[in-house]
């Protein structure tokens, strides 16, 4: 079932009386009920705007017709078991808190006490028809929501906390942590804690309201049906919203926008669910205000009333418009009318037998883990039984020394071992066996000495009485002589050859092979080469800086000399002697055609500027530095240029392209690469102006005179000769 959505069009105020109606209830046919509210266009008074609802109240609808005909229904459905929501929603000054709460007088009660005066006479009834069988119980709680935070109504202001009270999920539902509850027996009950509860509420003048609410008031009525063991709970929720507020209407003040701003925000929030909703998306928004988590709309299970509370007077048009857009999408919300199990009493737990002074109790078992539990108690227990022992002694007064020796310490005396509970025992005296000072020689060194020669170790730290030995100290020293002897033979036996002599640890050390020691000697030469080496590189690039400087100085002799200098520790660098010879000749020490070395070559650096054309630099490949490679940049290098700077004839390939574009074929010209049909037929054209071409005047002599022809360009020639050049 979706949200019963009804609106309810306010009668007009006192101050009202001359102001202009624009709101206005209609039927969809005659002898129907009230079910279209209709509003005019904002921007075009003709065009009139019109919004469905489950049923409209005009302004002459009172406060008894209002509840008979929607919240009868709902008396009968909290008593079926089912929860039940009613809300009041619209703007600021619409009558939300007229139409829940009402006035004192009795024609004048809103929907909350006609709620509990009907629950009351029917709980009376129920009683009075089931001789006292079924009783029916009523609880309160209420709060509202100020600024976002939580306080409860039934408690005096001076106990609120700050933050207000937390909000916790519990079975699918939203509850508030610390909310008290009371128990109501009739309407007096009631009336005397909602009147007390209502003066704790904030409440605040402003323009367009003069006991404006400042927060949302959440009742909630908790019936509980008792039949004998079995149980049935269902829940009243009347909520009273704050409207919807716009400051720049109501003059609000600093404390007065900030609850504008929350009371905003909540019903902003609130729209958004309503949207989400009729939206179908996975993710409503409920938990960005507490409002919208508390109410759940579309999440709560049972009976949804919302009361669209309008205001007639055309001061109130855009936000009437608004109210009605949004509840008009709340009519698409479906919920879920699911009635509340039925709980059955259990009998409780007998006690008798559990308690009392004659119940006799097991004694107390101890704890699992009564190491970390008594360890206070254990170590107390130890430390008296150790001065019951020290108490028992007599006194010392005086050493007695005896001649006796003591007994013979084992062969390998073992490394004491840590231990804190044992007692410290009197030093031992060590005394050497006679092998240990004649045999010192033949005995192997600690490192070689095995680990392990089978005997028992004595016991670290034993009381007395066990250390009395069954044998005497001399059988153990022979036991231990012969278990010594019999392991150095074996040892002897495998590691040495039999003409060897008895004294492998006195051996001295092989000397080093012959074949090491020239490897060892290569080693030592190279190293010394590399070194050598090294100082002549740094020798030479020495020099050649010292070169450099003269010939930036135009010191040609002493350049030369340097260069000359230079050479023995970089022999063979043609760089080098090109640039040597390249001094002679300029000072005349050499003849041109006395020159070895190949001449230096200039190539053309082709590189497009800024307008797209392209720029011949001449590029010296030429390094001063002969061991180091220059890295070249990436620029394109003009093969079309090759022999255009020289003063000689053209190259063939030159001359080949030359013939092609001066013999005037179209064909062979459209063969050439960068040659279309356009561009050939350009070409031809402008031969042909400058004549029939048999004069020598009218031929393109040079590449650069190619290029200076229109529509050709540097790059095509370019490409055209490196087509020919690949043909070639």
């Amino acid at each position: 079932m979706s949200v019963r959505v009804v609106a309810r069009i306010r009668p007009l105020l006192e101050k009202e009386l001359d102001k202009d109606v624009i709101v206005t209830a209609d039927r969809a046919q005659d002898g129907k009920p009230l079910t279209i509210v209709k509003i005019p266009s904002p921007k075009n008074e003709a065009e009139e705007f019109s919004f469905a609802f489950n049923s409209v109240y005009d302004q002459a609808t009172t406060q008894e017709e209002l509840f008979t005909a929607e919240g009868m229904s709902t008396r009968w459905a909290l008593f079926q078991g089912y929860d039940v929501t009613i809300f009041a929603y619209g703007v600021t000054g619409t009558g939300k808190t007229h139409t829940m709460r009402g006035g004192l007088k009795l024609a004048e009660r809103g929907v909350i006490p006609r709620l509990l005066s009907n629950v009351f006479r029917r709980g009376k009834k129920l009683a009075k028809d089931s001789n006292g069988e079924t009783t029916v119980d009523v609880a309160l709680s209420y709060y509202e929501i100020y600024n976002d935070k939580v306080f409860d109504l039934l408690e005096p202001p001076e106990k609120r906390t700050p933050s207000g009270l937390p909000l916790r999920e519990k079975d699918g539902k939203t509850m508030v942590v610390g909310l008290s509850e009371r128990t109501c027996e009739d309407l007096k009950d009631f009336e005397k804690l909602y009147i007390e509860a209502n003066n704790n509420r904030v409440t605040a003048a402003t323009k367009l309201n003069a006991h404006s609410s400042r927060s949302h008031a959440i009742l909630r009525v908790k019936v509980t049906q008792t039949t004998g063991d079995m149980v049935r709970e269902s829940t009243a929720s009347a909520i009273d919203l704050a409207g919807s507020e716009d400051n720049r209407r109501t003059d609000n003040g600093k404390e007065r926008l900030i609850e504008s701003a929350a009371i905003n925000k909540s019903l902003f929030v609130l729209s958004q669910c309503i949207d989400a909703i009729s939206r179908g998306d996975k993710r409503i928004p409920y938990r960005e205000s507490k409002m919208t988590r508390i109410l759940s709309l579309g999440q709560n299970n049972g009976i949804t009333i919302m009361i669209l509370n309008l205001a007639p007077i055309r001061s109130y048009h855009l936000d009437t418009i608004s109210s009605l857009n949004v509840s008009s999408r709340a009519k698409r919300i479906e919920v879920r009318e699911i009635e509340n199990e039925v709980v059955f009493k259990q009998l409780p737990r007998s006690t008798v037998g559990l308690g009392g002074p004659n119940v006799i109790r097991q004694p107390l078992r101890p704890l699992a883990n009564a190491h970390n539990v008594s360890t206070g108690a254990v170590l107390a227990a130890k430390a008296a039984e150790k001065a019951a022992e020290k108490a028992d002694k007599p006194t010392k007064a005086f050493m007695v020394y005896t001649d006796k020796k003591p007994a013979a310490a084992p062969a390998r005396p073992v490394p004491a071992v840590a231990n804190t509970s044992s007692k410290l025992q009197p030093p031992m005296v060590i005394t050497k066996r006679i092998s240990d000072v004649t045999d010192s020689a033949l005995r192997p060194s600690k490192l070689a000495r095995p680990t392990q020669i089978g005997l028992p170790r004595p016991a670290v730290a034993a009381p007395a009485k066990e250390q009395q030995l069954s044998i005497s100290a001399a059988q153990i020293e022979a036991m231990v002589e012969k278990k010594v002897a019999e392991i150095l033979a074996s040892r002897a036996a495998e590691l040495t050859p039999p003409a060897t002599t008895p004294e492998p640890a006195a051996q001295p050390k092989e000397e080093i092979s012959e074949d090491v020691k020239r490897r060892l000697e290569a080693l030592e030469k190279r190293i010394e080469k590399e070194s050598s080496r090294e100082d002549g590189r740094s020798e030479g690039l020495r020099l050649l800086l010292q070169a450099r400087q003269a010939k930036e100085r135009g010191e040609e002799e002493e350049t030369l000399r340097l260069y000359e200098s230079a050479l023995p520790y970089f022999p063979g660098q043609t760089k080098l002697l090109a640039k040597i010879e390249k001094l002679k000749i300029k000072l005349g020490k050499m003849a041109p055609e006395e020159r070895t070395t190949p001449r230096k070559t200039k190539k053309i650096l082709v590189l497009r500027d800024e307008d797209g054309e392209y720029d011949g630099t001449e590029a010296d490949v030429e390094d001063d530095v002969p061991l180091r490679q220059r890295k070249t940049s990436k620029k394109r290098v003009s093969k079309a240029s090759d022999g255009e700077e020289s003063t000689g004839p053209a190259s063939p390939r030159t001359q080949q392209l030359l013939d092609i574009v001066n013999s005037r074929d179209l064909a062979l010209i459209k063969g050439l690469h960068g040659f279309g049909a356009k561009k050939a037929q350009d070409l031809v054209d402008v031969l042909n102006l400058k004549g029939d071409g048999t004069d020598e005047v009218n031929r393109i002599a040079s590449l650069s005179q190619l290029k200076m022809l229109p529509g050709i360009g540097t790059r095509t020639v370019e490409r055209a000769y490196e087509g020919l050049t690949l043909e070639v």
